[in-house]
């Protein structure tokens, strides 16, 4: 059970770090189109921003209950 354990420790740890980047793209992007007054960067860069956060939200909320799949 302790393999399973770090397994989705790592797994959490990923997902998060995933999610954390996608969000931090889509804040350069965000801030760049800014810059160049482009209205369509501007909508590409919330929808990966907010989706970033939904990514790293699933790794705080979801991942852990992958432990309670794994105990008997």
């Amino acid at each position: 059970m302790e393999f399973f354990s770090k397994a989705i420790d790592v797994l959490q740890l990923c997902v998060i770090g995933f999610g954390g980047g996608l969000g931090i793209w889509g804040l350069i992007n965000l801030f760049e189109a800014y810059a160049n007054d482009n209205p369509g960067s501007k909508a590409q860069g919330v929808k990966q921003l907010i989706g970033g956060a939904g990514v790293a939200a699933v790794g705080i909320m979801l991942v852990p209950l992958l432990k309670n799949v794994f105990t008997v």
